[in-house]
């Protein structure tokens, strides 16, 4: 799966073979909002006047846009897995919350 950002917003990105378009729709969220384009660089524009076009609707009905998430996640670990995480961040010379964080990135946005 391929993802797009723009402010704080995160699209999952996927290709029609029927319509041969690129589809993305913004993750996170319960309003649906969707944007298409047929190249990256057109999808890339559709993307941002949609998240545009949201937030701009949802001040016209004096509404507050919906957020994706808060950035806190608590995790309950097997207590090995728990040593052996902070065993990686220890010798990354990071913090738990830092190495756990940095990994997610790496796993989830890229």
């Amino acid at each position: 799966m391929n993802v797009m950002n723009y402010r704080n917003y995160c699209a999952r990105i996927e290709y029609s073979d029927e319509d041969q378009l690129l589809i993305g729709h913004v993750a996170g969220i319960h309003d649906v909002i969707g944007f298409h384009g047929e190249s990256i660089s057109e999808l890339r524009r559709a993307f941002e006047e949609a998240v545009d076009d949201y937030l701009e609707t949802c001040e016209r009905l004096g509404r507050a846009p919906q957020k994706a998430y808060s950035g806190k996640l608590s995790l309950r670990l097997e207590p090995t897995l728990h040593a052996s995480v902070a065993a990686k961040a220890e010798l990354a010379q990071k913090s738990i919350n830092q190495w756990v964080s940095d990994t997610l990135y790496q796993a989830a946005c890229r």
